[in-house]
């Protein structure tokens, strides 16, 4: 049976990209695709380093005539975010994706499709595996748990390499390379609760049909998140009849911004609950309707297989004081964009975003997505998640730091791709900053004056099950990678 993708071009790119996508690669769980890129090299006599966290450092010594070049560093992540469509029943764990064809684009069904940050890998194993290519020394560097916190960049030894010209391949956006981007890191509060037993009727609310996306690419974009949308649910219907909450669970990813939760509560008026949940429903429609319109908000009867299961068994509410609480947490907590540059138009200096909640029999835990390309900003915005937290009786932790990658004035870089580029395209190429992170950041620390640019083809709604990488763009953008490579200085 012929693969998927065998009839693409570029072909080598399309077929290691097929054989990544037959592996599963979540966050944490990347040591089979990491041996994977280890044979890889064994099998072509390359020189490669394995660490214990399972990174992975190819390098192919430069070919005839490119000995006295710069070597050229390649660089992306080998973990994908795993998301996928309810009622999708995959094991993202343990199974690989389903690709499909569909016109310009690949896809996968009904999961994300791991081109954030696939091509990459895709990209430096054909890049590795010509014999054609005329190259100066190539350092392929695959990290881990990119996706989690910048974990495997942080931890990588990166003294095997001899250059200091890097060529990141995890954006989404052709014509346009990054050339600098926020710091950030993941917030954790978490709120211990007490749990009474309660006679009233009990109601499972599913919010869901929400877009989502990634919360540094299109945090600014105005989506609804699902968590605040949960919190605006109990506020509003709080108003009209005393209720008690019972278990809560929102989005997978910090940082990608929720598509749907589930909610349950016991309330006191059940009637009057309902009636505000449909107008509550009707106004965030109506709120939303240009940005995120398909936004549903459905009630059902509460039982143990709906809830989760450290509260499946009693199914007891939380007191009182434990409810007020967590909606004090959730009105007060900010979410989205907090700060645009002052430097840089349109682009976003600021945000969090709370993607994962979950409440368990004794405490609600909540992780959130914080960005800055401003140091203090982002310390002043952790402090006022750590003071609001302790306002309700909550803890607070940042962890995952990783620094911004800050912009280099002068970069032969950035000047022979826009050159190659206009020569090649007829037109000039963007050269921006972005809010969301990237491991050059931590990387330049390691690397002593580190000349990098950040670039890819087009990849749209990465981190949701709508994402899709066009064909005719990843062909492009390896061209210009190749001449880049080729194109002695």
């Amino acid at each position: 049976m012929g693969r998927v993708l065998e009839n693409l071009e570029p072909k080598e790119v399309f077929r290691f990209f097929e054989e990544l996508s037959e592996i599963p690669r979540p966050s944490y769980k990347e040591k089979a695709v990491s041996d994977y890129l280890v044979a890889f090299a064994k099998e072509r006599g390359l020189e490669y380093y394995q660490d214990e966290l399972w990174n992975v450092i190819i390098i192919k010594e430069a070919s005839e005539g490119y000995e006295d070049q710069e070597p050229v560093i390649l660089q992306g992540h080998m973990d994908m975010v795993c998301e996928k469509l309810p009622g999708v029943e995959k094991d993202m764990d343990k199974e690989g994706l389903d690709l499909v064809v569909e016109g310009d684009f690949v896809r996968a069904e009904g999961t994300t499709l791991g081109g954030d940050d696939g091509i990459a890998v895709a990209y430096a194993l054909a890049l590795l595996d010509s014999d054609t290519l005329k190259h100066p020394r190539l350092e392929f560097v695959c990290t881990v748990s990119e996706e989690v916190g910048m974990e495997g960049a942080q931890a990588i030894d990166c003294t095997p390499l001899k250059g200091h010209r890097l060529l990141n391949m995890d954006s989404e956006e052709e014509g346009t390379v990054l050339a600098s981007c926020a710091g950030g890191g993941s917030a954790e509060v978490k709120l211990p609760v007490a749990r009474e037993e309660s006679s009233w009727e009990k109601v499972l609310v599913h919010v869901h049909g929400l877009k989502g996306g990634h919360s540094g690419v299109e945090i600014n974009k105005g989506r609804a998140a699902s968590q605040d949308l949960m919190g605006r649910i109990l506020r509003g219907a709080a108003k009209k009849t005393a209720l008690r909450l019972i278990s809560f669970e929102n989005g997978t990813k910090d940082n990608a911004i929720s598509r749907e939760g589930r909610l349950a509560l016991a309330v006191e008026n059940k009637a009057a609950f309902l009636a505000a949940l449909s107008e509550i429903e009707s106004e965030v429609r109506a709120e939303y309707v240009a940005v995120d319109s398909d936004i549903h908000f459905d009630a059902s009867e509460v039982d143990g297989a709906s809830l989760p299961a450290g509260v499946a068994a009693s199914c007891t509410p939380l007191d009182e004081t434990s409810t007020k609480h967590v909606i004090s947490l959730l009105s007060s907590l900010p979410q989205g964009v907090q700060r645009m540059s002052d430097n840089v138009e349109g682009l976003v200096e600021t945000s969090l975003n709370w993607g994962i909640a979950t409440l368990s029999e004794k405490e609600l835990v909540m992780r959130a997505a914080v960005r800055s390309s401003v140091k203090a900003a982002k310390v002043n915005l952790c402090d006022k998640i750590s003071w609001i937290a302790a306002e309700s009786g909550a803890s607070y932790k940042l962890s995952g730091e990783y620094p911004a990658w800050e912009w280099v004035r002068e970069s032969k870089l950035r000047e022979k791709m826009s050159s190659i580029y206009r020569d090649m395209f007829g037109k000039e190429l963007q050269i921006e900053a972005i809010h969301a992170g990237v491991e050059c950041g931590l990387l330049a620390e390691k690397i002593e004056n580190m000349d990098a640019i950040s670039m890819g083809p087009d990849i749209f709604d990465i981190h949701t099950p709508a994402e899709r990488l066009s064909i005719s763009s990843t062909q492009r953008m390896y061209d210009l990678i190749v001449r880049i490579i080729e194109t002695k200085d």
